[in-house]
């Protein structure tokens, strides 16, 4: 689909996610989270679970954008947020993030509000909660 044909597609929420390089990004996405790739090529990549879909840019495609110098060397990229994905096992999650030599930042646990669930730092320093109801 022509980039302008997809832009006019989208309706309610998005989020886009700025990353270094998407191909570099994609073996989080695909092996860890193992979500559906909808589309990718070397700038642009957008991503599916369930209902939710997501866009990946890589840095240099917004060239002159303000965004970007939030983004430089070294940023913590997404600090504060949680990126949650349900009805995703936490623990095969983690264990495929350990396996693939991502930062686990807090293990798979029981919670409160009746979530088991994970925090996983992707390479870019986003935070990827896979979380599934407790029985």
């Amino acid at each position: 689909m022509p980039a302008d044909d997809y832009g006019r597609s989208l309706r309610g929420f998005g989020v886009n996610l700025l990353v270094r390089q998407v191909s570099e990004a994609l073996p989080f996405f695909e092996e860890v989270l193992q979500v559906e790739r909808v589309y990718a090529d070397e700038d642009f990549a957008v991503l599916r679970h369930g209902q939710a879909e997501w866009m990946l840019h890589s840095d240099h495609t917004y060239q002159s954008h303000p965004l970007l110098t939030l983004t430089g060397d070294g940023a913590v990229r997404g600090a504060g947020a949680e990126l949650r994905l349900y009805d995703m096992d936490p623990d095969a999650v983690e264990a495929r993030a350990k396996a693939a030599g991502y930062h686990v930042l807090a293990s798979s646990a029981d919670k409160p509000h009746g979530l088991r669930e994970c925090y996983i730092v992707d390479r870019d320093g986003y935070v990827w909660v896979p979380g599934q109801p407790l029985e």
